[in-house]
């Protein structure tokens, strides 16, 4: 089998360590220490969480989103399939490499989603461009770790917070959605949305989407 070529590396801001991209033939991973956090033949979750946050709020003449992770560009893409024109979507990417990454190596991968001009990205953290915006967005969706816990930088868990879901509730609309991806469930998040005032959907999805592999967890809270 063709091996691994290491691409590029790049910090994570704060103590978040190391990202490394890899290449073999065309296909690409991103990983952090020993885990991949993501690889461009697996995207079906990913895809899901777009689809489904989209189907939400379809009712909305100008939606407004918010996507948390650039990752490999598939959430961002999937979100602008399934949005008209007057769409606007936000992306909040840490880490400039990825964003260079997405117009380079893997630009090609999701479709070159950056590219549309209903994309604006903001480098930076997205728990602080969340705590600066009320009622920003009809839908704010996080997929910048395996989970809600901080998998590459500790600081994210301020995300999956109290007062991480309180800020975010107060940066969405009337009847806004709060979508969160992860690589398994978690019970004590599930209660700490319900608590925070969200209506709760937990949704498993498959990992390659109709082609299988194994199951993600979709969480979907509606602000009440």
């Amino acid at each position: 089998m063709r091996p691994w070529e290491l691409i590029d590396t790049a910090v994570v801001p704060g103590e978040g360590g190391e990202l490394r991209l890899y290449r073999r033939g065309d296909e690409f991973s991103i990983k952090a220490g020993y885990s991949e956090l993501m690889n461009s033949r697996v995207h079906g979750s990913e895809d899901a969480l777009a689809e489904l946050a989209c189907q939400r709020i379809a009712d909305r003449p100008k939606p407004r989103l918010l996507i948390g992770g650039l990752g490999m560009g598939f959430t961002l893409a999937a979100a602008l399939k399934q949005l008209g024109p007057m769409a606007e979507i936000v992306v909040a990417e840490l880490v400039p490499a990825v964003v260079e990454w997405n117009q380079g190596p893997l630009a090609a991968l999701a479709g070159n989603p950056l590219d549309d001009q209903r994309v604006t990205v903001h480098q930076g953290d997205v728990a602080q461009l969340i705590r600066s915006q009320q009622m920003a967005y009809d839908a704010v969706l996080l997929d910048v770790d395996n989970g809600p816990e901080g998998l590459t930088r500790k600081e994210n868990n301020k995300l999956y917070s109290s007062a991480g879901l309180a800020a975010a509730a107060a940066a969405l609309r009337p009847d806004g959605i709060f979508g969160v991806w992860s690589i398994s469930p978690d019970q004590k998040f599930s209660k700490r949305l319900a608590h925070s005032g969200f209506k709760v959907e937990e949704i498993r999805v498959r990992a390659r989407g109709r082609q299988g592999g194994g199951r993600h967890m979709i969480w979907f809270g509606k602000k009440q």
